[in-house]
């Protein structure tokens, strides 16, 4: 069988699709790759996202990369799937018509189907196997002691700015049983962390069971014997379910961590970015979560130079960071994204250079809460998870630190080995803007 190389791009929701995909072609006897830097496959399968410019750029160069390496003789068939072809499909076959077929986000068994079909003769066609698709084997592409888990799809929100319910749609919950069996599944392969994850997680079971059954979901993967940590991420603040916070205190495997897209602060952006929240309101939700949560880490998204921000209103962004001192911030700066209401209601009126000063004035700021916050944890001693060996460092993380975009704690490799996957206690003796160094003390 042909070896099938699958690059995904954008978000772990993306990901995960790819490693559902990826099974599925291993089930039916492909070879597959994925984000080989040196792809030797007859087949390449790109995931891709369609979420802001710089993403469906990056979407783009890739695919024309790839049409190019089909021009060259060196790759045969070129598939694409994902949120970019589920939002301009059409568009696209016109314009890169190399393409061997497109693609959505929610009919790619359907890709599968189609390649058999292009490789056997019928009569010879390998029938697919529709059973395991409501399997949850993926091949996972994460390190094999955590993966990402999403546990819904689409969401319902339609935030002013946000282009993301235009490609996935309303909010899709998976069934409870489903999620539970998919979780031990993964910790019978040797996963041991987790990363919950959705568009919206605390919405979760509206649509199926009339109300938000997330703080449920949760408990009940608490007990899987052999989960050690589950992460959540994506969370809203608005309607918030806080018997959430009740679990996480009650069970030491759920991380004291939560991941909420808060965007901005003042009352004119807020309803301007159709939040259906008040600054007042997001200054108690902060208050709330750090008295019920003693020692929880707050990992929020902002934005600046949505239109019609003054820079009043990018004040009180400022001040609001300097009090909420979040653990864990990225920002970026508003970029108009076509069927939004933003964009066909507002003009995109703030210059691009006073975006990128926002910008720049708000993570600079971060940078220096950052410090002081990890500095704060010199003389601690905390349980950190090996991700990797580096050079003379192992590179692990707390259960505050999520893969690949929080903060790391280096240990200094003394002769003795450490297991990756495994959990030790860590004496932390140092600290930058954003990474922690450590000792092994047990």
């Amino acid at each position: 069988m042909p070896t099938v190389d699958f690059i995904s791009l954008g978000c772990s929701k993306n990901l995960v699709d790819s490693e559902k995909l990826m099974g599925l072609f291993e089930a039916h006897g492909f070879h597959v790759t994925h984000d080989d830097p040196n792809p030797k496959g007859e087949i390449a399968v790109v995931n891709t996202c369609g979420f802001i410019a710089d993403a469906k750029e990056e979407s783009i160069n890739t695919i024309l990369e790839l049409v190019q390496a089909k021009n060259e003789g060196r790759l045969q068939r070129l598939y694409v799937m994902g949120c970019l072809s589920e939002r301009y499909l059409h568009d696209l076959e016109a314009e890169i018509p190399e393409v061997d077929g497109w693609y959505g986000k929610f009919n790619y068994t359907q890709l599968l189907e189609d390649l058999l079909s292009d490789i056997y003769p019928a009569t010879e066609e390998k029938s697919l196997n529709t059973q395991y698709s409501t399997l949850n084997k993926r091949h996972l592409t994460t390190p094999s002691h955590y993966a990402y888990l999403k546990i819904s799809e689409g969401c319902d929100r339609h935030c002013a700015y946000c282009a993301i319910p235009l490609m996935t749609g309303h909010h899709k919950s998976r069934p409870m049983e489903e999620i539970l069996d998919e979780v031990r599944w993964l910790v019978s392969k040797g996963v041991k962390e987790l990363q919950v994850i959705a568009q919206e997680l605390t919405y979760y079971g509206v649509d199926l069971y009339g109300e938000q059954r997330i703080a449920e979901l949760i408990e009940k993967m608490a007990v899987v014997e052999g989960l050690r940590w589950i992460r959540l991420h994506y969370a809203y603040p608005t309607h918030f379910p806080w018997d959430l916070l009740r679990v996480m205190r009650e069970h030491e495997n759920v991380c004291k961590y939560l991941d909420v897209a808060l965007q901005h602060v003042s009352d004119h952006m807020l309803s301007r970015m159709r939040r259906h929240i008040t600054r007042q309101e997001t200054i108690e939700f902060i208050e709330r979560l750090r008295r019920e949560v003693p020692g929880i880490h707050i990992r929020t998204t902002l934005m600046v130079g949505f239109p019609g921000e003054t820079d009043d209103d990018f004040q009180q962004l400022l001040d609001f960071t300097r009090w909420a001192r979040f653990e864990r911030m990225g920002a970026f700066a508003y970029s108009e994204e076509d069927g939004t209401f933003a964009a066909d209601n507002y003009e995109d009126d703030v210059p691009q250079e006073v975006k990128d000063q926002r910008l720049s004035r708000l993570m600079r700021l971060q940078q220096r809460i950052s410090a002081e916050i990890e500095e704060a944890k010199v003389g601690h001693t905390l349980d950190v998870i090996i991700d990797r060996r580096e050079g003379d460092y192992y590179i692990g993380r707390t259960e505050f630190c999520s893969p690949e975009v929080d903060p790391e704690v280096l240990i200094r490799y003394n002769g003795q080995e450490l297991k990756e996957g495994e959990i030790y206690r860590v004496k932390i003796t140092d600290s930058e803007e954003f990474d922690l160094y450590g000792e092994i003390i047990s």
